[in-house]
């Protein structure tokens, strides 16, 4: 049997492409192989091509399947076919690498031969790399918002869109969000194509701010956020038909605006979405058809601008931008008091510093043993896991009702690191 072999090999577009260890378990829960990921993109490489063929590709490879280590890898491996296309492509840090540009079906096997279980491309053409053809809606809900309020904000963002001109065509992301992608005539740069989502951002909080928000700092956001810095140069997301890293080996599905009602993201999978696509086909086969211009987007934007509402924060990566607010959280931010004293002006109350999400949440949960007062009083969007603060990777930040006296609490990781630190201060003073 092939899942009992060392190495099976598949026929896609004319070519043999070979698996190894196609037996090997990436959804354990689930019983799903690679080879099973190979098959399946197979299935659905046309529709799976449309979002991400033609394009730079970031390789995001889950070598030792969905609970192993993971790494999003730029550079295309040395060692590739010949036929596996590339193209140079420029970061804002200045480097540049060669990224791998998916054509065919075997190009999608082999790429998930590599481990790679989501397709990540940029919203470019390799034609030109300057000028971005898709504007990307990413509608992120915080914990504790449901499946209806998300398509409650997906159908303003709707209207927003036509309103102004432009054609959504909605996918759910894999997860638990709702992506919204425009196809775009190529003549705007990425900045342009950015600020223009957060301007559909901005107008959708104003239509529905008890729903949605476009706050960037993770501390003030509330329903679902609308993530306008995807569109930022160098940012990904998983594209139409990308298996996801769920136990449930859940996929990004296309959908059309009426089937975003009856509904869930978890009806669509590695195994249910094969038998969808061979029955109905891609639901956004049409996308290339309708591409949209930004004028009226960006004349909002200058609207926006004129009444106080500038840029907005770019992820902390890239280098400060023009125009752009001071890059503080609102808990950061210092008042003073009357009598002089610097305080926080939204106070929040930090339990812990990791390198891993995982360990930040399991020191959480020994918090709120010893607080079970404070714990019971949370709500899930008052738990905040913020990996863009800092030199840590990870900080976890509760603001609670009833607040207990400061404890922060250290990943053996972040332990070290402060060690090493203390050391070299020590150096020095010899």
């Amino acid at each position: 049997m092939a899942g009992k072999a060392e190495k099976a090999v598949v026929q896609a577009a004319g070519r043999e492409v070979a698996v190894s260890n196609p037996g090997k378990i990436y959804f354990p829960e689930a019983g799903i192989t690679k080879l099973e990921v190979v098959q399946y993109y197979l299935a659905v490489a046309e529709g799976a091509l449309r979002g991400a063929g033609g394009r730079p590709n970031v390789l995001v490879r889950y070598a030792d399947g969905i609970h192993g280590e993971f790494f999003y890898q730029k550079r295309a491996p040395a060692a590739r076919p010949e036929w596996i296309e590339v193209v140079a492509l420029a970061f804002p840090s200045g480097r540049v690498a060669e990224e791998v540009v998916p054509r065919d079906a075997s190009a999608l096997a082999w790429m998930a031969n590599l481990g790679c279980l989501e397709l990540h491309p940029h919203p470019v053409r390799t034609e030109d790399l300057d000028h971005p053809d898709e504007l990307r809606i990413d509608l992120d809900p915080v914990p504790g918002v449901e499946w209806p309020q998300l398509v409650a904000v997906a159908r303003v963002v709707h209207e927003v869109l036509s309103d102004l001109g432009l054609v959504g065509w909605p996918k759910t992301s894999g997860s638990r969000g709702i992506h919204v992608n425009v196809r775009l005539h190529r003549r705007w740069s990425f900045t342009q194509v950015r600020r223009s989502a957060l301007a559909v951002a901005r107008e959708v909080q104003r239509r529905a701010p008890t729903l949605a928000t476009s706050h960037w700092w993770k501390e003030e956001r509330q329903g679902v956020f609308l993530d306008y810095n995807q569109n930022a140069k160098d940012r990904t997301v998983a594209s139409a038909y990308s298996v996801r890293p769920k136990p449930d080996a859940r996929v990004s599905a296309p959908l059309t605006w009426d089937e975003l009602d009856a509904c869930r993201p978890e009806d669509f999978t590695l195994r249910t979405m094969p038998a969808r696509f061979a029955q109905i086909g891609d639901r956004h086969a049409g996308i290339d058809d309708h591409p949209c211009a930004l004028d009226a987007v960006l004349e909002l934007s200058a609207r926006q601008e004129a009444e106080g509402l500038g840029d907005a924060p770019w992820p902390p990566h890239y280098e400060k931008q023009p125009g752009e607010p001071p890059r503080v959280a609102p808990s950061r931010k210092k008042g003073a008091t009357p009598g002089g004293r610097r305080v926080p002006t939204k106070p929040l109350l930090e339990i812990g510093r990791s390198r891993r999400k995982e360990e930040a949440l399991a020191g959480l949960e020994r918090w709120k043993s010893r607080h079970p007062e404070a714990a019971a009083r949370l709500q899930p969007a008052d738990v905040l896991v913020d990996a863009m603060r800092g030199r840590y990777t990870t900080w976890t930040r509760v603001p609670a009702p009833a607040r207990p006296r400061q404890e922060l609490t250290l990943s053996a990781a972040c332990r070290r690191s402060r060690a090493r630190t203390a050391r070299r201060g020590s150096d020095r003073g010899r």
